[in-house]
């Protein structure tokens, strides 16, 4: 897949607006009941790029970044400034904010990824974007030196330990991530007349599954 690892200008991305969505089948039956489902497995969000547009500077960047991906063509890291760490927003990222595997004491990689529960329901999303100085990985409660005892690769966003867990150990990891995504569109149409009236580009972006 044509993929750049490069973000979407963060400044730009701040003011956006976008979230997750599913696909649902609704079928109502006669007797008024429903049958409900869901072919989605992961959710897949979109975003609206222009909305965070403010400035003529902005609309620079942003065709600037536009014209780079050639469109829909390629594919970049973006920021959900609302979703991006491994914990709370106002919280900074520890090593034992997800669990993300148990040892068996012979395998040595593992994904990275992040459970979003309530109740007593859960779902967990991978993560194949981490950024790149975030991560941070533990084993069985105590904290891991990155390189020395593990490594990530920041476009899959997979984890190599340099010696395989022990069985039964729990791995857990903190760490921001991008969501990888392209345009969903091949036009940006932009008027300095609208622009100054409040108008802003209609930019949508959607996620990528890797």
């Amino acid at each position: 897949m044509s993929f750049h690892e490069v973000r979407f200008p963060a400044a730009v991305s701040f003011g956006s607006s976008g979230g997750p969505e599913r696909l649902t089948e609704v079928v109502t039956l006669a007797n008024g009941h429903e049958e409900r489902n869901a072919p989605w497995k992961h959710s897949r969000r979109r975003y609206d790029a222009g909305v965070g547009v403010r400035s003529l500077d902005d609309i620079e960047e942003l065709i600037s970044f536009f014209e780079a991906r050639s469109g829909r063509l390629y594919g970049f890291r973006w920021k959900d400034w609302s979703d991006y760490k491994s914990c709370l927003p106002s919280q900074a990222p520890t090593f034992r904010d997800q669990t993300i595997g148990v040892g068996d004491g012979e395998t040595v990689t593992f994904g990275l990824s992040k459970t979003y529960r309530s109740g007593p329901h859960s779902y967990t999303r991978g993560v194949q974007k981490p950024v790149a100085g975030s991560v941070r990985v533990g084993v069985q409660g105590g904290e891991l030196a990155e390189t020395t005892e593990f490594s990530v690769d920041f476009d899959t966003g997979l984890v190599t330990f340099v010696d395989p867990p022990e069985s039964d150990a729990e791995i857990t990891a903190g760490f921001e991530f991008d969501v990888p995504v392209r345009f969903d569109t091949d036009r940006i149409y932009t008027s300095l007349a609208s622009f100054q009236a409040g108008e802003i580009p209609d930019v949508p972006v959607v996620e990528l599954r890797l």
